[in-house]
């Protein structure tokens, strides 16, 4: 059959979404609507302070961001807590793919031993709540091994999303097709030079959307290192609720805080995953 011919027939076009559907899938609208709900959280819980006699201090936010001192300027506490917030996720996040890649290859190595370890892995972590996997590494780990507060977070973090992690991992080397592992094969790749040079390379691109979602859930998960008192955001900005009583104003700017990350984050690689996206 003639190839040409073939390339060239076009399937019947797709019909159009309903006039309603695009209306409310189009951007002006879409953002309208989310400034709107916004708004009403915004709304609702300046009433609901209002009620309660609170007293706003907004004036007072600044400080706790930047300050400009004798010395020049000076980073705030909650910009110096977010920095701390970022080096522990980031810390923990390496450890999680190298820990997640090793179970993913663990489960995918046709071991006994290995399949057996790896699932082990996952029905135990996942089965475990973050909070008490944190109050084990730092309570009952901590004094055996002599962990202190931040690596027992660090452990933490890193131990349950590499169960996480290892699933991504697994899921995107078999999305590679079998064709390109039997082409490594006949050429005389061995194993480890395939995953190098052939599956891992081409699985980046189906792992990039689920990860992302991944690192964002990391970085808003750190939040709970603050119960064993880690100097991170949600410490520091605790610490700073018990000196000034100013709850809503502290909580808002935090919140903002983590949602600036997150949205610059996801920003970032939507456009890695625009990029490398996989042909259809």
């Amino acid at each position: 059959m003639d190839v040409s011919r073939i390339s060239g027939v076009k399937g019947a076009p797709l019909p159009k979404p309903p006039a309603i559907q695009r209306f409310f899938d189009s951007v002006p609208v879409s953002v309208a609507i989310y400034v709107i709900v916004v708004g009403l959280i915004v709304y609702g819980s300046f009433t609901g302070a209002q009620n309660m006699g609170y007293n706003w201090q907004w004036y007072r936010i600044p400080q706790y961001l930047y300050s400009f001192t004798d010395d020049g300027f000076q980073w705030g506490e909650i910009m110096i807590g977010l920095v701390a917030t970022l080096q522990l996720s980031v810390t923990a996040f390496a450890l999680a793919t190298a820990l997640g890649l090793l179970v993913a290859l663990l489960r995918l190595s046709g071991l006994i031993v290995g399949s057996a370890v790896a699932v082990g892995f996952l029905e135990l972590i996942r089965n475990i709540p973050l909070l008490v996997l944190l109050y084990l590494f730092y309570y009952v780990l901590g004094p055996i091994f002599g962990f202190d507060r931040y690596t027992a977070s660090i452990l933490t973090l890193a131990v349950f999303h590499a169960a996480l992690i290892s699933e991504i991992l697994r899921a995107g080397i078999n999305a590679v097709p079998r064709g390109q592992w039997e082409a490594a094969k006949s050429i005389g790749m061995t194993q480890f030079q395939t995953y190098r040079y052939i599956v891992l390379p081409q699985s980046v691109r189906f792992m990039l959307p689920p990860m992302t979602g991944e690192v964002v859930h990391l970085i808003k998960s750190s939040a709970i290192v603050s119960v064993i008192a880690v100097a991170e955001l949600t410490t520091i900005g605790r610490n700073i609720i018990s000196d000034t009583y100013m709850s809503f104003e502290i909580w808002f700017t935090v919140a903002a805080v983590y949602m600036a990350v997150t949205l610059i984050l996801s920003a970032g690689v939507s456009y890695l995953e625009r990029r490398y996206s996989v042909d259809q």
